[in-house]
């Protein structure tokens, strides 16, 4: 029998009820997130918790490459990125190197802030 958690309920409702726009914004935070989570747990010494947020940062990055919609011109220069970023992840989780998951950080960051704000232009044009 399954356990209602409260937080599982919400989560799943905000993603049934949430635009492209608004989900493809919950990637970028969800993958800054286990970044940051990952970054963490390496320095806790905890390596099979650091494997686990790696992989879910790579997952993200994969659904980022998977739903890019490949009739727009930003989407051919969106995903070599993305193929690069989930490269680097994979290199940060053999090495359990911290500077790599920053760099990786920080492009996210940059698009994340960047898709925000094409949000916000989006909705006062619209």
């Amino acid at each position: 029998m399954a356990v209602n958690n409260p937080y599982q309920t919400y989560q799943n409702n905000q993603v049934t009820t949430s635009t492209p726009a608004e989900l493809t914004l919950m990637l970028y935070n969800g993958a800054i997130r286990f970044i940051k989570q990952t970054k963490l747990a390496i320095d806790e010494g905890k390596m099979d918790k650091a494997n686990e947020y790696n992989i879910r940062a790579q997952d993200i990055i994969t659904e980022l490459m998977i739903t890019l919609n490949m009739d727009y011109e930003i989407s051919h220069q969106l995903l070599p990125l993305y193929d690069y970023m989930k490269n680097r992840l994979i290199e940060a989780n053999l090495k359990k190197d911290k500077e790599i998951l920053t760099e990786v950080e920080g492009f996210v960051v940059e698009l994340r802030d960047t898709w925000s704000q094409a949000m916000k232009l989006a909705k006062q044009q619209g």
